[in-house]
């Protein structure tokens, strides 16, 4: 490692996350102080003044034209302010995670999950990053499924000790992706315990799975997991509703059985596709979902 290199890095651990999580925890308490309702609409505001001045915002139109050629760019600009909204209020939301009970989350479904759990034996929960994808975690939670919930960790180790404590109000238990947070899903699921992922996000050393008419790389995790441990696989969507209230709707689980890892994990693609395109300001255009 070079001395600039090495400098870099301790700055960054000793100055600038401190300082970054400075601004974190000072808006968790601003948010925190309000009414869920007015934390959420003013996240809301915030996201759509500030988030349209953003460097990100090509990223951002880039991916949504790519993937759907055929909109305007009226459209593609009210996407765009969607989803800003949509994170500004996910931000705001974060201090009250744990006020999403059944009068604010409605659920569709959820005799597919309960005729699974019935059956014994491990399962699989698969979402994405739809609405406030934080809601999914509360709403396992609030139904007593013991569920292994698999996270990519915040690069900033202070804003991430802060997030985990906001998402699990019921204190569930969390598997970093990695060497080690695979190793507890393995385990968890020969114990025949749930395990809960968002499988949406770019993966470098996945497969080139078909995403909106384009490869996309995509993690075969959760399908591996589904052939190996013979586990129901049962794919979850949130809907932001209107303001901080939202519906999981949970489908019937896969048939996995007798299909190859790539046809499984093209038959999510596809049914995240199709949510993402009634919904399209719900979805978090942010990502690196392909090469180009």
């Amino acid at each position: 490692m070079s001395t600039a290199t090495h400098a870099q890095r301790q700055f960054k651990r000793y100055i600038g996350y401190p300082l970054e999580a400075a601004l974190v925890y000072a808006l968790f308490g601003f948010f925190k102080l309000m009414p869920l309702d007015t934390a959420s609409a003013v996240g809301g505001w915030l996201g759509r003044s500030i988030g349209s001045r953003l460097g990100s915002n090509k990223k951002v139109r880039r991916n949504i034209t790519n993937a759907m050629p055929e909109l305007t760019a009226q459209q593609v600009d009210a996407i765009v302010l969607g989803m800003w909204d949509n994170l500004g209020r996910i931000m705001a939301e974060y201090p009250h995670l744990g006020k999403f009970d059944a009068s604010r989350v409605e659920v569709v479904g959820k005799e597919h999950v309960d005729a699974a759990r019935a059956k014994g034996g491990p399962l699989l929960l698969a979402s994405g990053h739809f609405a406030n994808w934080e809601v999914l975690p509360v709403t396992i939670h609030r139904h007593e499924l013991n569920a292994q919930l698999v996270y990519r960790h915040a690069n900033n180790p202070y804003v991430d000790r802060l997030m985990q404590s906001a998402r699990s109000p019921g204190g569930d238990r969390f598997a970093r992706k990695g060497v080690e947070g695979a190793r507890s899903v393995h385990g968890a699921m020969r114990k025949g315990e749930a395990v809960a992922m968002l499988v949406d996000q770019k993966h470098n050393r996945g497969l080139a799975i078909p995403f909106f008419n384009r490869p996309a790389m995509t993690a075969p995790a959760v399908a591996e997991l589904a052939l190996k441990y013979h586990a129901p696989l049962l794919l979850g969507r949130i809907e932001r509703l209107n303001g901080a209230r939202f519906r999981v709707t949970m489908l019937p689980p896969m048939q996995t059985e007798g299909r190859s890892v790539e046809e499984i994990l093209t038959h999510i693609n596809a049914t995240f596709e199709g949510w993402i395109r009634q919904t399209p300001a719900q979805w978090l255009w942010l990502h690196k979902r392909w090469n180009d």
